[in-house]
């Protein structure tokens, strides 16, 4: 517990005062944000804001979390290894995309199948070390089932090694790829992703705390509802420390934001959002909690699907919406910034509300 407090606490600290260093950095080096001349035309007055702020949330949190365990007298464990290798290695790819956007000032850094490359190497480390690596009970940080509150009777291994395998891979990297892309286009007004991210880290942290408090072979081990999961305090750990260092960086990054998270803060955000559902065994569960990532790449998705088949149909593409994502649509319609942000922070807060809420009614009746 003591380390949970510390490693927020520390990353915390870090952003709220270390920030303006960073944003008095980047402003000499010109990381600033370019802006798309067919976007919002409010959006124009943020043209050089400094991007790339990814990279002050992501030291945060690492300090915070390693400073954490380094005060209560502990040593890290391979599955908080594994979600802090996600958000470094992701916000890695989201820093070569930011970089070059700044480089040659345009709105495209990497290309679209590129960024997925990216996205997909990272994902497959991620799962050679997960099936590798064991805790200190030689349990391996990943399952091979499906899970939603804890492991479902869905095991891909039941298919044969080889299908399996490949079937298994398929799967996280779905969930890998489409959460860090989901981050990434909430990722459009100042603060959005920032304050949306902070409530599903958090919901992330009360899971893994209550499941070490109900992990088997402790003090429930008579009860048929506990959880096999390795590592959750220090999953919950984890969590606690980007909170803190999302929560820091909020102060900075809401509207009107002094400096913008970039590429390089949504991959890895996103990255370590999937890594801590697949960890914890709540795989399913991130559509509830990151339910506002899932809202507005949904609204991409109709988006594009529907102007595709309205074309093909009338010679002429239509649109469901003035604009996505879907909160550029609500500030086409006049809406403010900080009204969409503010309101699509309840949206994301109910939606978390529920996941945690269908998580502890799963562990009363199942």
């Amino acid at each position: 517990m003591r380390a949970l407090l510390l490693a927020g606490g520390i990353s915390m600290a870090f952003t709220l005062f270390g920030t303006p260093l960073f944003i008095w950095l980047f402003r000499r080096l010109r990381w600033g944000q370019f802006i798309r001349e067919d976007g919002p035309q409010s959006h124009q007055v943020k043209h050089g804001t400094p991007t790339m702020g990814g990279v002050v949330f992501i030291i945060a949190a690492c300090a915070g979390y390693f400073l954490g365990k380094l005060a209560n007298f502990e040593n890290p464990t391979p599955s908080a290894l594994l979600v802090l290798f996600m958000l470094v290695g992701l916000g890695a790819v989201g820093f070569i995309d930011d970089y070059i956007k700044t480089h040659k000032q345009r709105s495209l850094g990497l290309g679209g199948w590129q960024k997925i490359a990216g996205q997909l190497l990272v994902a497959g480390v991620f799962i050679f070390l997960a099936l590798n690596l064991r805790d200190s009970t030689g349990q391996t940080p990943i399952s091979t089932k499906v899970s939603l509150f804890r492991d479902l009777d869905i095991d891909f291994m039941a298919l044969g090694a080889v299908v399996g395998l490949a079937l298994l891979i398929l799967w996280i990297a779905t969930l890998v790829v489409s959460t860090s892309n989901g981050v990434n286009i909430a990722d459009g007004l100042d603060g959005l992703a920032t304050g949306a991210s902070i409530m599903s880290f958090g919901a992330f942290a009360v899971i893994g705390f209550w499941k070490f408090n109900q992990a088997c072979g402790t003090i429930t081990e008579n009860i048929s509802s506990c959880y096999t999961t390795s590592d959750p305090l220090d999953l919950a750990v984890v969590a606690s420390a980007i909170v803190g260092a999302l929560a820091g960086f909020l102060w900075w990054n809401t509207s009107p934001a002094q400096i913008i998270m970039g590429d390089t803060g949504a991959l890895g955000l996103g990255g370590a959002l999937a890594g801590l559902a697949i960890l914890l065994r709540t795989e399913l569960l991130l559509i509830p909690i990151g339910g506002l990532f899932v809202i507005v790449t949904g609204s991409v998705v109709i988006q594009r699907v529907f102007f595709k088949i309205t074309k093909k149909i009338y010679g002429q593409g239509r649109r469901v919406f003035l604009m996505s994502p879907l909160h550029h649509h609500f500030e086409l319609k006049g809406w403010a910034e900080i009204t969409v942000v503010v309101r699509f922070w309840i949206i994301a807060g109910l939606c978390v509300l529920m996941g945690v809420g269908l998580f502890y009614i799963e562990w009363i009746y199942g």
